[in-house]
């Protein structure tokens, strides 16, 4: 699942810059390029469409960014049932265990 979600992050990036691009700083974007289609071919409201195409993918990157985020810091935070508790390994001597004298040379 979050290959999938990666994976759709991913095509909706490279879709919003796409996107981003055909828009125009100055207002006019793509459907002032089509100007005259729009009267005939009947086209009507390219702007509305690219802007909210891109308010779509950036949504959709941010809640699918954030919803990653949770499911990999809550994986961190609590433990499998399949892993074991960890175990005490080397490190301090047990409180039970003789001390042992050093033997001077």
């Amino acid at each position: 699942m979050d290959t999938l979600f990666s994976i759709i992050i991913v095509i909706a990036s490279i879709l919003l810059v796409g996107v981003v691009f055909i828009q125009n700083p100055k207002g006019g974007g793509l459907s002032s390029d089509f100007g005259a289609a729009q009267q005939i071919g009947g086209v009507q409201k390219t702007n509305d469409f690219i802007d909210k195409t891109t308010w779509g993918l950036a949504g959709l990157v941010a809640v699918l960014s954030i919803v990653l985020t949770i499911r990999f810091s809550s994986d961190d935070i609590i433990p499998q049932a399949d892993e074991p508790a960890p175990t005490e390994q080397g490190g301090a001597p047990a409180a039970n265990a003789p001390a042992t004298p050093k033997t001077g040379g």
